[in-house]
This record gives structure tokens, sequence and C-alpha cells, in this order.
């Protein structure tokens, strides 16, 4: 049996279940890894029957999908949306698919999604998914990478310098190394998807790129300087350019992947043009971690609405990921 890739269930009150069994059915017989589901029993057959897909062992073949749920006690068959046990043990699954991970047990592991408003009512500091891996991971240096293409198949790629923080906190946040990393990190990204160049357009944080000062000086202060340093250890990058006209240039096929200073800078241009097909990727950890790119939408939660399609893309992605020979993540220095 080959190293599985690993799927957590997410807040079971949400859509992850449904998305996570409809994702799995729409993968049919394609070519691929054996998956193991780290989740609530109940809660996954529940979904399983709601969408007809049967995800017990399977005795022989590639696809294989299991499932375990390493908390002592099972979730109650029900549950109101944003749950206190839901949410604790969502953070359970993510925290044993990041011990499996380094351990070496899972390839890789997909995320379903949480919610961070009920995590933190639960009571557990929390700031998001990524923040998560990347601790557990040993402080790991990481980016949120976000990607999707467009109806017409131009893909953008969004790399954040600044993740889950109020905007009045992003200025002093943005400093020349998270620059320089964030670029280094985007980069490597592009080589790791076997794209044929890596080119990386960083934004300006201010309107106009600063307007040469006028406007604000965290461009010829910090981001400039951070492109050039990029530059210098050979990359391919170009900044900063306006984010108002950036993402047009990498739609149209400029630049591989965007360097965006904060969360919707770069999230509201792609999940434009690309909402029910985003996955997001924590690049720069020692394994493969994707999500999608939406929440718990617990309005759509038991009405069998909810699209698989961004679960489905992710899955598709860590699958890429986990099978091409890895490249490690380029050193903090």
């Amino acid at each position: 049996m080959s190293v599985p890739l690993g799927i957590t269930l997410g807040d079971v009150t949400g859509i992850g279940p449904e998305i996570t069994v409809k994702a799995l059915r729409a993968l049919g017989g394609e070519p691929g890894p054996d998956f193991l589901i780290l989740g609530d029993a109940g809660w996954l057959e529940r979904a399983n029957r709601s969408v007809g897909l049967d995800w017990r062992p399977r005795a022989a073949g590639p696809g294989r999908f299991l499932q375990e749920d390493p908390r002592p006690a099972p979730l109650p068959a029900s549950l109101s949306p944003g749950a206190p046990e839901a949410a604790r043990a969502a953070v359970d699954w993510l925290r044993e698919a990041a011990h499996r991970c380094l351990r070496g047990e899972l390839a890789g592991v997909v995320t379903a999604p949480v919610n961070k408003a009920a995590i933190i009512r639960a009571g557990i500091p929390f700031v998001g998914q990524t923040e998560l891996f990347a601790r557990l991971a040993g402080d790991a240096s990481v980016g949120m990478m976000l990607l999707a293409p467009d109806e017409r198949g131009r893909w953008l790629r969004v790399l954040l310098v600044t993740t889950h923080l109020p905007l009045r906190e992003v200025p002093a946040a943005i400093t020349r190394e998270k620059v320089r990393r964030a670029c280094e990190l985007a980069a490597a990204a592009a080589r790791q998807l076997g794209l044929p160049r890596a080119r990386v357009g960083v934004a300006g944080l201010n309107p106009h790129a600063g307007e040469s000062g006028a406007l604000g000086t965290e461009e010829g202060e910090i981001i400039a300087p951070a492109c050039k340093e990029a530059r210098a250890r050979g990359g391919d990058v170009t900044g900063p350019v306006p984010a108002d006209t950036l993402f047009h240039q990498a739609l149209r096929g400029d630049f591989e992947v965007v360097v965006a200073m904060y969360h919707d800078q770069g999230l509201a241009p792609l999940k434009m043009i690309g909402f029910d097909r985003g996955v997001n990727w924590t690049v720069g950890l020692p394994f493969v971690r994707t999500s999608p790119d939406h929440g718990t939408a617990y309005d759509l939660a038991g009405t069998g609405r909810a699209r698989p399609d961004s679960m489905l893309a992710a899955l598709r992605l860590a699958i890429q990921l986990t099978a091409a020979s890895p490249e490690p993540p380029p050193s903090h220095r």
C-alpha cells in the first residue's frame, strides 16, 4: 500500500463532509493514491448516504479510501452550526494530520473548511489553518498561495505577504524580509507546479504603488528593496507594480505568480475569476497541504447543494504535488 493522502473532514456542521464525498466520487477511476479520511465516522456515513459514495475500505487497487478518528468518542449525530464539539474535533483532526505528515505516515493533507469564529468560541486560540500548520511544523516559514483558473482556463496564482490581519495592522507587518521571502516561495511554487517560467509580479501596498512617495513610502522603503534583493538571488521578480493593473497583467500571462501585500488585495481578484475553483496551498511546509478556497457555508449544510469543485481541485493539486519529486522550500536566510 502506498503512503496515503490525508483528508480532514473539517467542521462537520458545515459542508465539509458533503464536499469531501462528492469530490471523491468525482475522482472516480482516475489514477491516484490511497486516501485516509480523518474525521467522524457517523457524519461521514450520513454524507455518504446523501450522495451515494461507498467510502468503505477496498480490498485492492489504487484509490482506496479509509476512515479513522483519533478522538476517543464519536460526535453527537445532531449538532447546531458551529457547535463547540464540532470546532474542537476539526482542530484535533488538523493536528493529527500534521503529525502524521511529519512522521511520513501521510503523503500530504487536504483540509475541508473550518470556521475560525467557532474555534475561538470553543476556547481554542486560532488564527488560521495556515498558521497552525506552520507552528506544528516547527514554526516553518510558509506562504499562503491561492490559485484558480477563470472560465477560459487562464490562471491567477497569488501568494500573500500578510495573511489574517486587521487592515490597520498590515503596513507595520510588511517587512523587507517578508516580501523577499514571499518572492522566493512564489518562484519555488511555480517550479513545483512544473511551469516553464517563474516570473513573479509584486504588488504595491498603496494606490498607484505609492505614486513615488506621494501616497505612501512602503514601496520605496520596503517593497522595492526587497524585490531588488530577490533579483540579486536569481529571481525573475518585477515590482512594486500598482495592484489595480498587476492582476490584469498576470491573467493575460505576463506573470506566473503575483505577490500581494494583504489578504483581500490578493483574494478579491482571484475569487472574482474562479470562486468555485480556487485552491489554498500552504507553500514552504515540509509536506503538501491544500484546501478548498471557501468556508464552512453553514447555510448550505444539509441541503445537498454544496458544490465540490474547489475541494476536487484541492485534491487534484495535492495528488499532483505529492506525485512529483518534491522540491524543498528555499531556506530561511
